[in-house]
């Protein structure tokens, strides 16, 4: 039986990658990912099914045993990161890689660039986009670019810039270039589009400029958003407004970073939208999703089922992340006791037993929920041990899900957002590895106060009972 083919993503810790390689392992095809950090990807749940090499394009002696055998290579990185000077390592790490790629043999490359009219003033950072695809194509590789504007999913940097500052923001401030043209596409569609040119041949040694069938105004991707979540938002529009100052505020009040903001709303200076709609035409299975179907889509996944772990790397033992619409608060150790141990100590949360520490702030917060929906009747707890079970009702928690790894816990308490509890119980020879997550998505401007302005609390109370749970489980009771 002839193997599959073998594909290498790389920049496998970004947005689109993380998610493209499950799919690619779906339709059975071996996959090797490249990342400059490895460990990073110890989290995902596709990383005992892949390859993982690690590889830096801006090191070409790294390139030659990460495409050896490979049949087509996804070229998926950026360096906004980087800073000063990250457009010329862009098209050097480029023109890097693709001399490797020829060496190797390789027969395809698939790059995801960014939308925008070469021929006009663009941003620095749209420009390089354009001209990492040209410097692909500077060797005998064939090579199919796909260029992209907005992406619609949840991780997507763009639309979580959009996301968290719609959802903090009631009157939202923005330079009047915000008035130029966008053609956003669905993270979805973004995929449909890399897979069907890995299948189909057609498309070999073309640019393909990508998007939905919405042309909209960029301001109105966050008044379409704040419409669709339910909340009342107005834009507020000014002359002029520093990129610096803007980038400053984005990194300050969403996931992400100053320099990528920067680079990011840069872009925004210049229309964005498909001029050669020539795609259609060769990949025509591809259904487009409408902007607002994408952001119901996107706000379906608001649970942690759906969320991508990138705060698992196992290498910090306390993380606080804001990500794909939630703020996380994770924490990991390493207990001296059986898994079994552990979860005797889980199955004691709540009802009479209490919540393990300071359970005068549990039940505080029990009495306000009672006052505020004076109506809700009391429900009693479960019995513990071997009988907890989907659906149980631990004080204001419901149990989501439980298995012999997790314990899941759904607050169904009145706040201004969705929130979540975690604990995960790993063997680890006659060790466990255990973990507690809270995740709180908030719903506007009250869910943003509500989270900052009790963080202190929280991490008081997370931090107190994730001891309690890892001592109790030793047999150490509190002294």
């Amino acid at each position: 039986m002839t193997a599959s083919p073998l594909i290498l993503v790389t920049g496998a810790t970004g947005y689109i990658a993380s998610r493209l390689i499950p799919r690619l392992l779906e339709r059975g095809y071996r996959v090797r990912a490249l990342a400059r950090q490895p460990w990073r990807l110890k989290g995902r749940a596709w990383f005992r099914h892949v390859e993982v090499v690690a590889g830096d394009v801006m090191d070409p002696s790294t390139l030659p045993a990460a495409l050896e055998g490979v049949h087509t290579a996804y070229y998926l990185i950026h360096s906004m990161s980087s800073g000063k000077g990250y457009t010329e390592k862009e098209t050097d790490g480029a023109r890097n890689f693709a001399e490797a790629a020829e060496s190797a043999g390789v027969e395809h490359i698939i790059y995801l660039g960014g939308l925008a009219d070469p021929h006009a003033k663009i941003a620095a950072h749209m420009r390089s986009r354009i001209e990492t695809g040209e410097a692909l194509r500077d060797c005998r590789v064939p090579v199919t670019e796909f260029r992209a504007g907005v992406i619609v999913g949840p991780g997507s940097i763009s639309f979580e810039m959009i996301r968290f500052m719609t959802e903090l923001l009631p009157l939202v401030p923005g330079p009047t270039w915000m008035r130029n043209q966008s053609q956003p596409i669905s993270a979805q569609n973004v995929f449909d589009y890399l897979l069907a040119a890995l299948d189909d041949p057609a498309g070999r040694g073309q640019v393909f400029e990508i998007g939905g069938p919405d042309l909209m105004i960029y301001s109105q991707l966050m008044l379409d958003y704040a419409r669709l979540r339910g909340l009342n938002r107005r834009m507020f529009l000014l002359p002029y407004i520093p990129l610096w100052f803007m980038a400053f505020g984005v990194g300050l009040t969403t996931p992400v970073p100053p320099r990528i903001a920067y680079a990011l709303i840069d872009g925004l200076r210049s229309d964005s939208r498909v001029q050669e709609p020539t795609v259609q035409r060769v990949f025509p299975s591809v259904q487009l999703i409408a902007f607002h179907q994408a952001v119901l889509d996107s706000l379906a996944q608001l649970h942690p089922d759906q969320l991508e772990p990138v705060w698992t790397d196992g290498r910090r033992p306390v993380v606080n992340v804001r990500h794909e619409g939630f703020f996380i608060n994770h924490r990991s150790l390493r207990v001296d006791a059986p898994p079994e141990a552990v979860w005797r100590v889980l199955h004691t949360l709540g009802g009479k037993d209490g919540w393990l520490y300071a359970d005068f702030l549990w039940k505080l917060r029990g009495g306000l929920d009672a006052l505020l929906r004076p109506q809700k009747t009391s429900r009693p707890s479960p019995l513990r041990g071997s009988n907890l079970q989907t659906g149980d009702i631990l004080d204001f928690y419901r149990v989501e899900d439980i298995n012999s790894t997790r314990l899941l816990l759904r607050d169904e308490m009145r706040v201004p957002g969705d929130s979540w509890m975690e604990w995960q119980v790993i063997p680890d020879g006659d060790s466990t590895h255990l973990t507690q997550t809270g995740y709180f998505a908030p719903r506007g401007l009250p869910g943003f106060l509500y989270w900052n302005l009790l963080y202190p609390i929280h991490e008081f109370v997370f931090r107190g009972m994730f001891a309690e749970i890892a001592r109790r489980s030793k047999g150490r009771e509190p002294g």
